[in-house]
């Protein structure tokens, strides 16, 4: 099946993969989840949530599912007991994913006109959307929510400028707050928000992520090992590694690493591997 995109571009993006907010199956932290409903239905979800964790695991993921479960069950004491699995065929699902839905703001680094690429951190400028977000009556009564993704990209300012959001949110206000590394974050922004730490994903959760996107993951079960190992859990390490080359670049660099003495040859073809131009991907997983 070929996989088409309806989500804005951002800047970590990878082609063929789907955005967080356009990503219908929620694989893993089903226990975080269930208690998210349940706290939803019982009229006592907190109105700042920081969902904390490694990169690449689904908390973007998780935050747009829980989006979609308020909307879809906008009375909160009939909710089921459990998120609302998104159907990809309705509008909801792609108003939320287009961006286009009235009720969900989703803030990230912004396009750079000038480089044609994306900003190194999230601004000032986006954060001050949220005030004119709240200003606007809820177009049916239901939440509105911020999804800030990732909250560690923010500079001063607009962490600043975030605060003040937190400190007197509206009534019916979610805040979500996508984080890598809480300790990037002001004590006074954690200090008012509920922290969620999510684990990293088991192996077969992985292993369930890849298999609906090309190329699938190997068959060889201990080539399936490797690769859940040198992803840690994360999901999109283990992407990076099977379309990128990234099994390919550890195993060269493991192999310099274990040589008696230095293959001068294998580190020029290493080097050439991960260093030209078009090549940050591979970069990237060649530093880590």
């Amino acid at each position: 099946m070929i996989f088409e995109r309806i989500a804005p571009e951002q800047h970590d993006t990878l082609d063929g993969v789907p955005e967080p907010s356009e990503t219908s199956r929620l694989i893993g932290h089903a226990q975080t989840a269930g208690m998210l409903a349940t706290a939803y239905r019982a009229g006592k979800l907190p109105h700042a949530l920081i969902l904390a964790g490694p990169h690449g695991i689904g908390k973007a993921t998780l935050a747009f599912h829980l989006a979609h479960h308020l909307l879809r069950h906008p009375d909160f004491a009939a909710a089921p007991e459990a998120l609302a699995v998104p159907d990809p065929a309705s509008s909801l699902f792609r108003q939320i994913a287009t961006g286009a839905h009235p009720s969900v703001l989703h803030l990230t680094r912004p396009a750079n006109d000038k480089t044609k690429s994306f900003k190194t951190v999230l601004t000032v400028d986006e954060i001050r959307k949220v005030s004119r977000f709240l200003s606007m009556t809820s177009h049916d009564g239901s939440y509105r929510v911020v999804i800030v993704d990732p909250a560690d990209d923010m500079n001063t300012n607009a962490a600043n400028a975030l605060l003040k959001n937190l400190e007197e949110p509206p009534a019916r206000t979610l805040f979500i707050l996508i984080v890598h590394a809480p300790g990037s974050l002001l004590p006074t922004i954690r200090s008012r928000c509920q922290m969620v730490r999510l684990t990293p994903l088991a192996p077969d959760e992985l292993m369930g992520v890849l298999e609906g996107i090309e190329p699938l993951p190997p068959v060889d079960p201990a080539a399936r090992a490797a690769l859940a190992g040198r992803a840690g859990g994360s999901a999109r390490n283990a992407i990076l590694l099977t379309q990128y080359g990234g099994l390919e670049i550890a195993g060269a660099l493991d192999a310099l690493v274990a040589a008696q003495k230095p293959d001068i040859a294998a580190a020029h073809r290493l080097a050439e591997a991960v260093a030209g131009r078009d090549q940050a991907i591979q970069f990237d997983i060649f530093n880590r």
